[in-house]
């Protein structure tokens, strides 16, 4: 059985000669340089190959690196670099999505989006990496305003979405990983258009919630606020650990169409997080 090089500690243990004791600290500190390491090797933009007929809504990424771009009425998945490897038509309104236990899952909405009497139609897709071939859905109609988002974590799906414009708090809805609902979770966020659009967590406990007109909300791992701030990320957020983070931003230009795009950046005391340039 190959061993892969995206587990470090465990090469660093099978690699020992016999007989030959290392500490475990010893390890740890191989795998945490290896992973700055990979870090550091990340490009600064990533560009989708092609062209869509919608705006780009979220991106996420597998264990490999492979990139999966969610353009509302397309899935898309590409290598790293933004190189097309797989396109699929897919049903209005494919929102933001998240990988997880080797499957993509994508929040979607067949109903009204931001509707104060709760018109939504909420389900999450369930796409196999290899070929993006649908493989399950499950109904989320605790989702009131409109399954627009989500992530995973821990065993855990949350699933964000819309908002009617006269509500000043998020809502966040849990689920297992049967997609059982858990709990609904009120984020005193004030209000932000038309919802929250993507959410991702990081390894510090952090959550960072992506919504329209250049917002970004921060929280806690209970979800209570530690900031919100002007930042551009509404279409997507992914956390790539350690302190790195891929923000989605697009255009769409008639009638050739939409592209989507991935910036490196880092967290930022003023603006939350800012984009890495190569200065």
């Amino acid at each position: 059985m190959p061993i892969s090089t995206r587990h470090p500690i465990l090469l660093c243990l099978v690699a020992l000669p016999l007989g030959l004791a290392i500490s475990l600290a010893a390890c740890d500190l191989l795998a945490a340089e290896a992973a700055v390491e990979k870090l550091d090797a990340l490009p600064l933009r990533v560009d989708c190959e092609g062209l869509y007929p919608a705006h780009l809504q979220g991106v996420c990424l597998d264990d490999e690196g492979n990139i999966y771009w969610s353009f509302t009425t397309r899935m898309v998945k590409t290598d790293a670099q933004g190189k097309l490897l797989k396109e699929v038509p897919a049903v209005y309104h494919h929102g933001d999505l998240c990988y997880a236990e080797g499957r993509v899952y994508v929040a979607v909405n067949l109903g009204r989006f931001n509707d104060a009497a709760g018109k939504a139609d909420g389900w999450i897709y369930v796409y196999d990496v290899e070929n993006l071939k649908e493989v399950a859905r499950h109904a989320v109609p605790q989702v009131k305003h409109g399954a627009g988002g989500m992530a995973w974590r821990d065993g855990r799906f949350i699933v964000i979405g819309g908002l009617p414009h006269e509500v000043d708090e998020n809502y966040l809805y849990e689920y297992d990983r049967d997609f059982k609902f858990i709990k609904k979770h009120v984020l005193a966020s004030g209000h932000t258009h038309l919802g929250i659009q993507g959410a991702a967590a990081s390894i510090d406990g952090k959550w960072w919630f992506a919504c329209y007109g250049e917002q970004l909300l921060v929280t806690n791992d209970d979800f209570e606020m530690e900031g919100r701030y002007t930042f551009e990320c509404g279409y997507g957020i992914v956390g790539l650990g350690g302190d790195r983070f891929y923000i989605a931003r697009g255009s769409c230009q008639k009638p050739e169409g939409c592209r989507g795009y991935l910036l490196l950046a880092e967290p930022d005391a003023e603006a939350g997080l800012k984009v890495i340039d190569s200065n």
